[in-house]
């Protein structure tokens, strides 16, 4: 009789660890930047990268066609969304200014020029094969002179038969995209 519960036991034990096996998770492609864009200041913060539930999460989500939201569980992005893509700004505002750029907390001891924040809307793979960012951006500025806000609407493609790699590097163009809409919009 002891045997049969170890046995029962031993295979509800590799039926859990079945059920729990990691996810995958996928980083985003970083794209070069090529080319070059003046801004106005020398110094800019990302302050806030504000994302909306399902772009925050962890999982991957695609909005199908009859608009309803959907993720796996089992595929992930590598880090999380809203550090992530603070983190992708920065590095091509700077790649494209030559400013220097941080997300908050700020890392230096002078002061930033000008901080950004930016809250979006709708960060999401679609059913047509677009990955779409939709938001407000708004540039704080100590001397509140050359304060503006404005609103984004960005698009690129992607296959959407790809899976989570397709979509991974979509985000990564798709962040490339809005740092130059920033760069030229509100930064200049």
């Amino acid at each position: 009789m002891f045997s049969n519960f170890s046995t029962i036991g031993a295979l509800a034990l590799l039926t859990l660890a079945a059920c729990t096996a990691a996810p995958d998770r996928y980083v985003v492609p970083q794209p070069s930047v090529a080319e070059q864009q003046r801004i106005a200041f020398r110094a800019v913060e990302i302050r806030e990268v504000s994302l909306p539930a399902y772009a925050a999460s962890d999982e991957i989500s695609r909005l199908d066609a009859d608009g309803r939201l959907s993720s796996d569980g089992g595929t992930l992005w590598a880090d999380t969304p809203e550090r992530a893509v603070a983190l992708e700004l920065a590095r091509h505002l700077a790649g494209l200014s030559g400013a220097r750029v941080a997300s908050a907390p700020w890392p230096f001891e002078s002061f930033p020029d000008a901080r950004l924040d930016l809250r979006f809307e709708s960060l999401v793979a679609e059913a047509d094969g677009r990955f779409r960012a939709t938001g407000q951006y708004f540039v704080a500025v100590p001397d509140g002179r050359r304060e503006r806000s404005g609103l984004f609407d960005l698009a690129v493609p992607f296959d959407p038969e790809g899976g989570p790699q397709a979509i991974a590097a979509a985000r990564g163009q798709i962040m490339l995209d809005l740092a130059r809409f920033v760069a030229r919009a509100g930064l200049r």
